[in-house]
């Protein structure tokens, strides 16, 4: 697994949105970006996260921030997911899994003793250049905002 790290140019890939609507990475030129990676909508930690992102959407705004959540679920679970949680922001339907294997956030986890191959929960905060400026891989669900925000 080849995370993106800081410094490195963000790819311009395409992707539908939970509305079905093709999103392109070069959409957000000129624009500070936050693109979260979560493993499944509607599980708790991720519905955690989501929410605290949507309770803090208006100071990432006012921090300049577009927000972008990523997961490999379709479209009308990613609708779904935006609609019972009212999200402020757009969830891609990754399911071919195009951006998050060239974000590189898919590979080897363990759980339970059990290991698998599935999605790390990952944020890329981009800057006005589609460059990443932070990757932060420990994700604090609770207060996930507050680790955007924080410089």
């Amino acid at each position: 697994m080849k995370t993106l790290k800081e410094g490195d140019r963000v790819p311009n890939l395409s992707a539908v949105d939970q509305d079905g609507q093709t999103l392109s990475f070069s959409d957000y030129k000129g624009k500070k970006l936050v693109v979260f990676f979560y493993p499944e909508a509607n599980t708790p930690t991720c519905t955690v996260e989501a929410c605290n992102l949507r309770d803090h959407y208006k100071e990432l705004k006012e921090a300049g921030y577009e927000i972008l959540g990523v997961s490999p679920d379709s479209s009308k679970k990613q609708k779904n997911f935006q609609n019972k949680y009212n999200f402020p922001y757009r969830l891609l339907a990754d399911k071919e899994k195009k951006v998050i294997d060239a974000f590189g956030v898919w590979g080897p986890k363990k759980f339970m003793g059990r290991e698998y191959d599935g999605l790390h929960r990952t944020t890329f905060v981009i800057n006005e250049h589609g460059i990443i400026e932070r990757v932060i891989k420990k994700v604090k669900s609770k207060a996930h905002a507050a680790q955007i925000l924080e410089h």
